[in-house]
């Protein structure tokens, strides 16, 4: 009889847009140099068995897998910036802390970019979101940035309400 394996959440991440050619073993090798992985699961479509785009990452420890999400998130593997996130993120915290509107952005901005201006402040709940439009794709001119606390916000609004990014000047 097989054992059914529980992943342990706490130690697990989230891996997202990643390209068609990432595979079980080269995300194991990338991931490993960040700590010890103890599993990698990329989910397959049914009909095709490709992968669906993002996986899933367990480490040894809690430790080792919010590490890795400081040190790979953004790191580019095949041309596209991987997005990582604690997968065991207890969404109720994404109450506690602050949601911040950026607005007049150029539309060169990228979420990569805010993600290095904003971080600086303090630690995020998710990855800042430029809004797109569904269709064409095109930057809408605004994003949001959610931190863990308010102390952070406020440090940014401070710093950055009226400062230029990429030519124009954000509010």
């Amino acid at each position: 009889m097989a054992q059914k394996y529980e992943r342990n959440q706490d130690a697990s991440i989230y891996v997202g847009n990643l390209d068609d050619r990432v595979t079980d073993e080269l995300l194991w090798e990338l991931m490993v140099q960040a700590g010890p992985v103890v599993g990698v699961h990329l989910p397959k479509d049914r009909v095709t068995q490709s992968t669906q785009g993002y996986g899933f990452v367990e480490f040894q420890t809690e430790a080792d897998a919010q590490y890795a999400v400081q040190v790979m998130n953004m790191v580019k593997l095949f041309g596209k910036p991987m997005r990582i996130n604690m997968s065991a993120q207890d969404r109720r915290t994404q109450d506690i802390g602050a949601k911040l509107f950026i607005g007049n952005l150029d539309p060169t901005i990228d979420d990569k970019l805010l993600y290095d201006t904003f971080g600086t402040f303090g630690p995020m709940v998710q990855m800042p979101h430029c809004a797109r439009d569904q269709v064409s794709g095109n930057a809408r001119g605004f994003a949001f940035v959610s931190y863990a606390s308010f102390e952070a916000a406020d440090a940014a609004i401070q710093a950055m309400d009226g400062q230029y990014l990429a030519n124009k000047q954000i509010n």
